[in-house]
């Protein structure tokens, strides 16, 4: 049987995507104009709003697509239910930095749009993982505290709540990008440097998290 043909991506479409995740990087989705996208497409803004009408639903394309990418990063290891934590933590930890470093903006969109549109954030969330989000998250909390409640009961980790490690887990993973400006002016870190930061990152913060949680 032949399969049927896709149809080829639309290449100012893809200008224009790219546009806005690097707009959005500099200058953050609140911060961001059409203009300013359509200056760093190459085309006018007539063109912009033919392919995007509004501002969010071109922020919603582009979130969508990069929080699939993050999603589906950071999601698989920790479903594995022969995963050890270690190799989670270390999935997850990989996963976010690789994925993030490409699309900076996506969690200083996630905290804006919680703030501005919850609604909005978890419709997205609901379509990314292709369910509700108040039936699958229960269920990996539930798995992760299974886990740790088995090594506490070794004696090799400290009883702790699967919730703190999840949000320490991702509030240290985030945190980098979130305060980049900050971090770059502490430190006098240009792109090239910042890179570095990140590779030495991925390579540290399982290893803290581990040694915060051992026994």
């Amino acid at each position: 049987m032949t399969r049927p043909a896709q149809t080829p991506p639309d290449p100012t479409e893809a200008r224009i995507l790219a546009a806005a995740r690097t707009v959005f990087t500099k200058k953050g989705t609140s911060g961001a104009r059409m203009q300013d996208i359509a200056r760093e497409a190459g085309v006018n803004q007539a063109l912009l709003h033919y392919y995007f009408r509004t501002k969010a639903a071109l922020s919603e394309r582009v979130f969508l697509e990069a929080a699939t990418r993050l999603f589906h990063a950071v999601v698989p290891p920790a479903q594995h239910p022969d995963t050890p934590l270690e190799a989670m933590l270390e999935a997850f930890v990989t996963g976010y930095i690789d994925t993030v470093r490409q699309t900076p903006f996506l969690p200083g969109y996630v905290l804006a749009e919680t703030h501005q549109h919850p609604e909005r954030v978890l419709a997205l969330m609901t379509q990314i993982a292709g369910g509700s989000p108040a039936e699958a998250v229960p269920r990996a909390i539930a798995h992760l505290q299974r886990m740790i409640d088995a090594r506490v009961a070794t004696g090799e980790l400290r009883p702790m709540k699967a919730e703190q490690l999840l949000v320490n887990l991702m509030a240290l993973s985030a945190f980098p990008f979130v305060a980049r400006p900050v971090l770059s002016a502490l430190y006098g870190m240009d792109d090239a440097s910042f890179d570095r930061f990140l590779d030495e990152r991925r390579a540290d913060l399982p290893r803290f998290l581990l040694n915060a949680i051992r026994a």
